[in-house]
């Protein structure tokens, strides 16, 4: 067999040749552009999508706002609500993967999957609450200019006269254009019909899970019982003729907390990592400059001063929150607001959901009430619990 022997200098020369080759070739696919480690959206596509996952009456619309006023943002409420308005079966569990794979296609941009659920010939108007959204009432998606919208409200009604388009093509062009994809809904009672969507490279999604007092939310379904009774009657598979229906809600939604907490925090898979945050209505309302800009931090958004003002104007209104603003975003005393089951909620309802909330109510840190002077005492915080930590650390 014939030897060669390659002097050192040779050898070496050889050896650095190829490190170059191999650092110009990396370079080449990558454009020297290292990936985020907590990334996991296809190369060049540093899109981020965001699920604001809720349940009815718990700040939802509020939460989705700080979302949509940022310009970043494209954000649609609750794309669900067509899957569940659309096919007549009874059953959350049974719907749930169609509402998934329906935010899938959102969350790329592909608003052709929402034709299954809207007229043959459809405007963009049939797209549920389609004017609060600040990206559908702007250009590109809008094609007028002449919209006034400052940094504290949607003007709603110049959208509806001025960008009501034909298809939903310049809203899908319109969506390409955002950072941010945002999408919120209420009807997930678990995460594991998700992990298809966190494991899919091409999405780069964050889990907010937005929780508020059950005794709150419980007093606010009281205000909307009607413009509920479809979305109760699906969750409790057809059967919501009870006298127990609003009991039996609340235990459905306590327990998803619940289960979703579990899955996230103490038994969460490598994916979920650094993906998922809960977060407290009360403690946004108490603090929110400071807790939406953690939010941020969380989806990777930059705070803005446009955007502080609106928050301290919305935050700190004089309203009360109406039964007539039940689903409106209005200037109100948001921690007032938020406190007002504790003086017009009857004790025995308290009592009530106390009574099938009491395990998620200690997780998530809500304190139980003893007593209707104890309810009544609004000195007494029933909020500040033992620290609780619901984020993955990315360092962990």
């Amino acid at each position: 067999m014939l030897h060669l022997r390659i002097p050192a200098p040779a050898a070496l020369a050889l050896v650095l040749l190829q490190v170059v080759v191999v650092v110009l070739f990396i370079g080449w696919q990558g454009h020297i552009t290292p990936p985020s480690p907590d990334s996991t959206t296809v190369p060049g596509d540093k899109k981020v999508h965001v699920l604001l996952l809720s349940s009815w009456r718990s700040g939802s619309s509020f939460m989705g706002q700080v979302f949509n006023q940022h310009p970043s943002v494209f954000y649609l409420m609750e794309p669900g609500w067509h899957v569940w308005g659309w096919i007549q079966h009874p059953g959350a569990r049974s719907l749930r993967m169609a509402v998934r794979d329906l935010m899938h296609r959102i969350f790329l941009c592909d608003l052709s999957v929402l034709d299954a659920y809207l007229p043959i010939q459809h405007n963009v108007s049939n797209l549920f609450m389609w004017s609060h959204s600040r990206a559908l009432c702007s250009p590109p998606a809008c094609p007028s200019h002449s919209l006034q919208q400052d940094s504290k409200t949607v003007q709603q009604d110049s959208c509806e006269k001025q960008c009501d388009m034909v298809g939903l093509k310049r809203a899908e062009e319109a969506c390409h254009t955002y950072s941010h994809v945002v999408l919120k809904e209420v009807r997930f009672f678990e995460l594991e019909s998700l992990y298809p969507l966190l494991r899919d490279p091409s999405l780069d999604l964050r889990i907010l899970h937005l929780v508020r007092d059950p005794r709150a939310v419980f007093r606010s379904r009281e205000q909307a019982v009607k413009a509920l009774q479809k979305d109760t009657s699906i969750v409790l598979d057809g059967k919501a003729e009870r006298p127990d229906t609003q009991q039996r809600i609340m235990q459905e939604i306590c327990r998803s907390h619940i289960r979703i907490y579990d899955t996230a925090v103490r038994k969460a898979p490598d994916f979920l990592r650094g993906r998922y945050k809960l977060v407290r209505y009360e403690d946004v309302v108490r603090n929110p400059l400071a807790e939406i800009q953690r939010i941020y931090d969380f989806v990777g958004l930059e705070m803005t001063e446009p955007l502080q003002e609106w928050i301290q104007h919305v935050t700190h209104g004089k309203g009360k929150g109406a039964r007539n603003e039940a689903f409106k975003i209005t200037e109100r005393n948001a921690s007032e607001v938020s406190q007002a089951w504790r003086t017009t909620l009857k004790y025995s309802k308290v009592q009530q959901v106390q009574e099938v909330c009491k395990s998620a109510m200690s997780l998530l840190g809500y304190r139980l009430v003893n007593s209707e002077e104890e309810q009544k005492q609004l000195e007494l915080d029933l909020t500040r619990l033992e620290k609780y930590n619901f984020t993955w650390n990315n360092e962990n």
